[in-house]
């Protein structure tokens, strides 16, 4: 299974982004010579460019989340990032603090940045700030933040996009064009049965 860059601008059209591939090109921020050494950008840091830290730790999330085998997903996650926080100040700078405090838990618990970590250390810790069954919310704990801006917006992204659908029966989905092939076909395989369930399931 390979996510593609269509995939992502399916997803940000289901979150009712419209934007065009080449819009996004040319903004991820190259990597630094001192490597992670600058962490994750403030939240008021200036521009809308991806940082390649910030796509690391996203990309970490993404992994504990998505099913394993999924190819793309690096390129994904950072396609549909930038078209959510296009124009969008304060989600971006809502998503960039959540994501720097995971960063700056996961060095002070782990003693590592966390897209360092191992995959299933990743997922533990997640499962250790209580992100599993938190309530998400922008303005709430840290623990709520992490799961409204990180967690819950990459798995919208994957179950949105084409692939992801179809992962699960709802390529189309209702009221989408080709909608009705959905509609039609009634019963679709359950997410749990088609993901690895490493997130939700414990």
């Amino acid at each position: 299974m390979e996510l593609t860059r269509r995939d992502a601008l399916a997803a940000l059209a289901a979150a009712g982004v419209t934007v065009s591939g080449g819009a996004l090109a040319g903004r991820l921020e190259p990597p630094t010579a001192d490597g992670d050494a600058g962490g994750i950008p403030s939240a008021k840091a200036p521009g809308t460019a991806l940082s390649t830290p910030l796509l690391d730790l996203l990309d970490g999330v993404a992994e504990v989340l998505y099913p394993s085998g999924v190819d793309g997903r690096r390129e994904f996650v950072g396609s549909y990032v930038l078209g959510r926080i296009d124009d969008r100040p304060d989600y971006r700078d809502g998503m960039r603090e959540a994501a720097a405090q995971l960063d700056a838990v996961a060095r002070d618990w782990r003693g590592d940045p966390y897209a360092t970590l191992g995959v299933d250390e990743r997922d533990a810790l997640l499962r250790d700030l209580g992100v599993d069954t938190a309530d998400p919310e922008p303005d709430g704990t840290i623990t709520e933040r992490i799961r409204f801006y990180l967690v819950n917006d990459l798995l919208f992204a994957f179950y949105a996009s084409p692939t992801g659908g179809r992962l699960v029966g709802i390529e189309n989905p209702i009221g989408h064009p080709g909608g009705i092939q959905s509609y039609q076909r009634g019963s679709m395989p359950s997410a749990a049965d088609a993901s690895r369930e490493r997130f939700d399931d414990g």
